[in-house]
């Protein structure tokens, strides 16, 4: 069995100071970054993070966002925010996270599996190819792109849990529909989500 760690969408535009700020996202991203540093190579055979990559989703960048479908602008290629958040950003660029998969060039892409490494490769495939059976899934935010990759591994046939300790939540209504939503699929949930709304 091998399994990987999925580290969702630590970027500057969703913790403090950004665009679409989560409440807590910075000391999530402090709190993964430790995570990764700690478990990889032992309890992960792989660590790969997933990043927002907008060019033109189409109605996800809103002027007037419900904060459900639509959002402000965030994540642009080439931005500052797009860039992972500077508590995490060190640890993805010393070499213990494996690869980088980009999602939502031109669509919300909330999923990490509808994401790409820079030369096209999926998620999925990615993990099938190193024969990787298991993923948790850790991020920002829980009720929106942590949720969608964590039910998306399952379709996938993956056997997923999301730490909760390691997400940061929009808000309480919407990540407990996430957390039960998550239940029902049969993902496998451990600790508390971080929702400071």
């Amino acid at each position: 069995m091998h399994r990987a760690l999925i580290v969702v969408d630590v970027q500057k535009d969703f913790c403090e100071g950004g665009s679409v700020p989560v409440k807590g996202g910075a000391d999530r991203a402090r709190a993964i970054a430790d995570l990764t540093r700690r478990t990889a190579g032992t309890t992960y055979t792989h660590i790969v993070a997933t990043r927002d990559h907008h060019i033109d989703p189409g109605g996800h960048f809103s002027d007037h966002p419900d904060f459900r479908n639509s959002f402000p602008v965030h994540c642009v290629v080439g931005s500052d925010g797009s860039e992972f958040h500077p508590h995490f950003a060190p640890t993805a660029q010393s070499g213990t996270v494996d690869e980088v998969f980009y999602k939502g060039a031109h669509s919300a892409s909330k999923s990490g599996f509808e994401g790409s490494t820079e030369t096209g490769t999926p998620l999925a495939d990615w993990l099938r190819a190193r024969d990787v059976t298991h993923v948790d899934v850790v991020g920002i935010a829980t009720d929106h792109c942590v949720k969608a990759t964590a039910l998306d591994g399952a379709r996938a046939g993956f056997t997923v849990r999301v730490l909760l300790d390691y997400t940061a939540g929009v808000a309480t209504d919407t990540t407990t529909a996430a957390l039960h939503e998550l239940r029902q699929a049969g993902v496998h949930l451990t600790g508390h989500p971080v929702v400071l709304n």
